[in-house]
């Protein structure tokens, strides 16, 4: 049931695919056949198929695999051989039948609904992009501490992906913080599929594509899906370092894409350093700048909902964690592919300083390239 690069391994025959769905996986031998459990659990009206795409795993992943696959025609497996997420959804479409195509992840949980209410809400019409609230499911004090502080505004940034802004019967619009989803495999292609020169963030940069051209993106609150968050601080700055690494690419290339909340980071990694490093009257202002975050990060875990005491202290470190990870890993992607000056202008209310070029185009490779 296996295969290399190229064609699919296991044809399903001449009968119609309603929904692919498409897991990128690389070492994944210790949750794998949970996640495969899940997905075959889907309650769904219709064929699905459970494509999988392996980034040349070094464990026995791709050999569990090939065992799940053995026994249900409804898995695939294929070779990613650049081994990143993108490329590996990129080649999950490529060979995808279905009429509609969902993004899964190894380590999320998704309801057995999740896609019958994704396609449910495609064929209702006014979306090209459904998506679900993103759950934190801890396991760990960090990874509370975490779950918390997504519950906050201090922490969510503003963003709407977070299951506190729904109710079980809501749905609400999304910009580029979106998580996973389902779309018509047709939009996908003819969007180009995922970016792979975003190895992360992929879905945000391809959020602002579609929103570039008017696309309406939903969050729909019974799609919802638990994910277990990073259980360490020193990872937990790295994610969100690598986060804002290539959030400053994509506001360079998609300027609309910024809002305000996303100059708070960096704003923040700014005063630190003025804080020890500028001139003096410049240490005075940032300094009293970095006393009314503490301040805010203070109220921000006095106010944690349902916390233990262990678990508002480490929200203190929690907090700032995500902040100058995010903070400094925006300043390094400025510094790497150039500052987004008409997304600054944008969003602090100014004009653009150029006309909007022509978009450059989607580098996809995986989608079109069976030799890998």
């Amino acid at each position: 049931m296996s295969s290399g690069p190229g064609p699919a391994s296991a044809p399903l025959g001449e009968a119609p695919v309603g929904v692919s769905v498409l897991i990128p996986v690389r070492n994944e031998e210790r949750h794998i056949r949970e996640t495969v459990a899940a997905m075959q659990g889907q309650r769904f009206d219709g064929p699905i198929e459970l494509l999988f795409a392996d980034g040349r795993s070094s464990d026995r992943t791709r050999e569990i695999l090939e065992e799940l696959a053995a026994s249900d025609a409804r898995i695939r497996i294929f070779d990613n051989p650049r081994g990143r997420t993108a490329s590996g959804l990129n080649v999950g479409l490529r060979e995808a039948r279905g009429e509609f195509v969902a993004r899964m992840d190894a380590h999320t949980y998704y309801p057995p609904e999740y896609l019958a209410a994704g396609v449910e809400r495609l064929r209702r019409g006014d979306t090209e992009w459904v998506s679900g609230p993103a759950v934190p499911r801890p396991d760990g004090g960090v990874s509370r501490a975490l779950a918390l502080a997504l519950a906050s505004p201090l922490g969510r940034g503003g963003s709407r992906k977070w299951s506190e802004d729904a109710t079980p019967a809501d749905e609400h619009e999304l910009d580029t913080g979106v998580f996973g989803g389902v779309w018509r495999r047709s939009t996908l292609l003819a969007a180009g599929g995922w970016d792979e020169r975003w190895p992360i963030n992929q879905d945000s940069e391809m959020a602002a594509r579609f929103l570039d051209r008017g696309a309406r993106l939903v969050c729909v609150a019974e799609m919802a899906a638990h994910y277990v968050p990073r259980d360490s601080i020193s990872a937990l700055v790295r994610q969100y370092f690598r986060y804002g690494f290539y959030r400053a690419r994509t506001f360079r290339r998609h300027p609309r894409s910024m809002r305000p909340s996303h100059v708070l980071a960096p704003g923040l990694a700014l005063a630190l350093v003025c804080a020890t490093l500028g001139p003096r009257r410049l240490r005075a202002v940032a300094r009293a700048g970095l006393g009314a975050y503490l301040a805010a990060v203070a109220a921000s875990a006095a106010g944690a909902r349902d916390a233990q005491p262990s678990d508002r202290a480490i929200l203190l470190a929690v907090l700032p964690a995500m902040h100058l990870g995010w903070g400094f890993g925006t300043l390094a992607g400025v510094a790497r592919f150039g500052p987004p000056i008409d997304a600054v202008r944008r969003t602090l209310g100014g004009e653009a300083t150029h006309a909007a070029s022509e978009p450059e185009p989607v580098y996809a490779p995986s989608l079109h390239d069976a030799a890998g």
